[in-house]
């Protein structure tokens, strides 16, 4: 087989034939109020409870309310193209699916086997995380009954836990139960505990209110620091970098395509919808906080039981344990929804092991993929430490964030089909006039000119986010840090003029993400800054995953993909054909 074959096999794009996008073995029976509470059960939960104590205490104080609205801007950018694809393929397998769709079957391997770590980490983390919670409301009990009755797994400082989780293992399993009983049947327990979740949240912010005291964010303090922005503009810049966090999960939504009704018009509404709520939950939360306590008396770890334990409120901090646990199992609930569908995704496709793909006929939901990946995840819920989970947490969703952003920027800059009849199609692609060397690059294949462009915007954006990382940890000294700074943004507005001098296709939808190129363009930045201030040993572990996985998709999915298959049928038709030509 020549390169140019192998490549072309490589990055073969998933095809949905004769209106095909919309059919599915699952059952149609989503509302857009499922779907939504579906991602907002995955992302609020202890992160609110937990996060904003220790950024109003150590990075933003009572700005941390910008930080929010900063860091929720941020997730908007990558949820416009979330949508934009929800309504082009309404899929189970989120970003795989707009993955394979807009750039080939390689990449959408890479990313669904990075989404499926992210959400077993993520499941493992918050289940961890409850079991804590609730053993520290019990003083211990849980935690001293296993130590006394199982022992010890490891000293507790390192990737192993102190003691096995059985309580960890155990949630994992109920979740995923509540999730094998049917769509439906889940979308209803987890749009319960989103509601209590939503009622606990609006009574801690309406109660806190009555506490409120102004002058915490007016004035300056003893030390002449400004009592809204204590730790200045860059404390709430940094704050928006941590809150950005609190926000991932809103692609969760995006697994039950299958299963929404009117999933083109439901996936983005869903989406905007489950932003606009969590954000406000987010602000009303912490505006109430520091209008309780001053931002340096705030608990970076229980901060709102804390602060009504200090104004005599005791059964409002009994509310907030009880929010945080539900929160929590609102996590828990989501991610099991979300995690077999990915799987379920890739197997049909045939890149994972066809027996994951299998629909129970009663339930309508793919059980194998339940079962099997329960089993993992609540494996590692039991035997892993919190700390070193929640190390692996981010890295997949952020690069899941950024290759949907710029499948956007790829299909949008690609011809459409006028008529499905004929083989007409619009200029969607084709170089403008004002471009320099336009001749060469309309002689390239099609659609290799804005690959190139995009490519190019990516490398500059990652160049420029360490060259500023760097700089501000003081390790880049001048000239060299300005010269790599100048030169970054110089190969990123080359790259973005060169994407906007494409023609962009006519193709209708339901929703589009406006100001194309601009906002795809955006998120991709601002993802690859969030992604270079993680961890090394994180990209370490990230790489380990990744090489199991490329182990399975060499081994098994490049033979079984259905994508592949159709590209051999299809080699040797056109083989046959010339072949009898050639015996005329």
């Amino acid at each position: 087989m020549r390169a140019g074959d192998v490549v072309a096999r490589l990055f073969v794009k998933k095809t949905f034939p004769g209106g095909t996008a919309l059919d599915s073995e699952m059952k149609r029976c989503l509302s857009v109020f499922d779907v939504m509470f579906i991602a907002v059960g995955q992302m609020i939960g202890a992160g609110i409870y937990v996060l904003a104590g220790t950024v109003v205490h150590k990075q933003a104080g009572p700005s941390i309310i910008f930080s929010f609205l900063c860091a929720g801007f941020a997730a908007l950018m990558s949820a416009f193209s979330y949508a934009e694809f929800g309504a082009r393929f309404p899929r189970a397998g989120s970003a795989y699916t707009y993955t394979y769709v807009g750039i080939g079957e390689l990449w959408a391997f890479v990313i669904g086997w990075t989404v499926i770590l992210e959400y077993m980490i993520g499941n493992a983390a918050v289940a961890r995380s409850w079991s804590g919670y609730f053993d520290n409301l019990v003083d211990g009990a849980v935690s001293n009954f296993t130590l006394n009755t199982i022992g010890t797994l490891s000293t507790g400082d390192g990737f192993f836990g102190r003691y096995p989780d059985v309580m960890s293992f155990l949630l994992i399993c109920a979740a995923s139960l509540v999730v094998g009983l049917g769509s439906k049947s889940s979308a209803g327990i987890n749009t319960a505990f989103v509601l209590l979740n939503i009622a606990v949240i609006a009574f801690i912010s309406i109660y806190g209110f009555t506490f409120a005291d102004f002058s915490l964010w007016m004035g300056t303090d003893d030390k002449g620091r400004s009592r809204f922005f204590p730790y200045g503009v860059g404390g709430t810049i940094a704050g928006a970098a941590s809150c950005f966090f609190a926000f991932i999960g809103f692609e969760a939504l995006a697994t039950a395509g299958e299963e929404a009704k009117n999933p083109r018009r439901t996936i983005p509404l869903a989406t905007f919808g489950c932003l606009v709520v969590v954000t406000f939950a987010y602000v009303a939360m912490s505006a109430s906080l520091t209008l309780m306590l001053p931002y340096d008396q705030v608990h970076p770890d229980a901060a709102f039981a804390q602060a009504f334990e200090l104004k005599g409120a005791t059964v409002a901090k009994f509310v907030v344990s009880i929010g945080a646990l539900a929160g929590m199992a609102n996590n828990m609930v989501s991610g099991a929804f979300a995690l077999p569908r990915c799987v379920y995704a890739m197997a049909d496709d045939g890149l994972l092991f066809s027996f994951f793909a299998n629909i129970n006929r009663f339930t309508k939901v793919p059980l194998n993929a339940i079962i099997v990946f329960t089993l993992i995840n609540a494996v590692i819920a039991l035997v892993f430490d919190l700390a070193a989970l929640v190390e692996f947490l981010s890295i997949g969703t952020l690069i899941a964030y950024s290759v949907v952003s710029a499948c956007v920027l790829i299909l949008r800059h690609q011809a459409a089909s006028i008529d499905d009849d004929t083989d007409r199609f619009d200029n969607g692609g084709r170089i403008k006039r004002w471009v320099p060397f336009r001749n060469f690059w309309e002689s390239l294949p099609g659609g290799r000119s804005i690959c190139i462009a995009v490519v190019s915007l990516v490398i500059g954006d990652f160049w420029l986010a360490f060259t500023v990382r760097l700089i501000l940890s003081g390790t880049l000294r001048s000239p060299v840090g300005y010269v790599s700074f100048a030169l970054s943004a110089l190969l990123i507005i080359v790259s973005f003029l060169f994407i906007y001098g494409h023609e962009q296709n006519s193709l209708d939808l339901n929703f589009k993400v406006p100001f194309v190129p601009f906002i795809p363009s955006l998120g991709l930045l601002i993802n690859a800054f969030m992604m270079t201030y993680l961890q090394f040993l994180t990209w370490i572990r990230f790489f380990v995953w990744m090489i199991i996985g490329f182990v399975i998709y060499f081994c098994y999915g490049l033979s079984h993909s259905k994508e592949g298959k159709k590209m051999r049928r299809v080699g040797e038709s056109s083989l046959s054909t010339i072949t009898k030509q050639s015996k005329c």
